[in-house]
C-alpha cells in the first residue's frame, strides 16, 4: 500500500514538472531568407509549441513550417486574427507542413491547439498556445 502511494506521489510530481517545462516561453525572431520571406520552424508536442513566441516584421511574407512530435495524440495549430492577416488552421503531423501569410498590422496575435478530449481540459488550457508578435 505504501509503495502505491509513493508511486502516485512521484507520478503527480513528474506531471507537474513536465507541465511547468511545457509552459516555458521560447522566443524566436523570424529569419528573412534570400527570397525576402520570414521563416520559422515550429514543433508541437505534449501540450506545447516550440517556439511559442515568434517575432515577425509587418508586411513581409511569413512561412511557418509546422510539425508535431511522434505520438498518438492529435494536435493542430490555429490563429484567428484575420484583421492582421494572421489566420490559419492546420492539422499537425510528423510530416512538416507550410503555412504562408503576410502580417498587415502591428500587434500580438495568439495561436493555439484547438483539440480537446471529452471531459478533459483543452490542449490550449493545458498550455499548448503561443503568440506571433508583429513589429514594424
Amino acid at each position: 500500500m505504501a509503495n502505491k502511494k509513493s508511486l502516485l506521489v512521484i507520478a503527480v510530481v513528474l506531471i507537474a514538472f513536465c507541465s511547468a517545462l511545457s509552459a516555458e516561453e521560447t522566443e524566436t525572431s523570424a529569419a528573412i531568407d534570400k527570397d525576402g520571406v520570414q521563416k520559422v520552424d515550429i514543433i508541437g508536442g505534449n501540450y506545447f509549441f516550440k517556439p511559442n513566441h515568434i517575432i515577425v516584421k509587418i508586411n513581409i511574407p511569413v512561412e511557418l513550417t509546422v510539425s508535431k512530435e511522434d505520438g498518438f495524440i492529435p494536435h493542430d495549430i490555429v490563429a484567428e486574427s484575420s484583421e492582421a492577416g494572421v489566420e490559419f488552421q492546420v492539422e499537425l503531423s510528423s510530416t512538416p507542413k507550410t503555412i504562408a501569410f503576410t502580417p498587415t498590422k502591428v500587434g500580438i496575435y495568439p495561436f493555439y491547439c484547438s483539440k480537446k478530449a471529452l471531459f478533459f481540459k483543452s490542449h490550449r488550457e493545458k498550455g499548448m498556445e503561443g503568440f506571433i508578435e508583429v513589429v514594424p
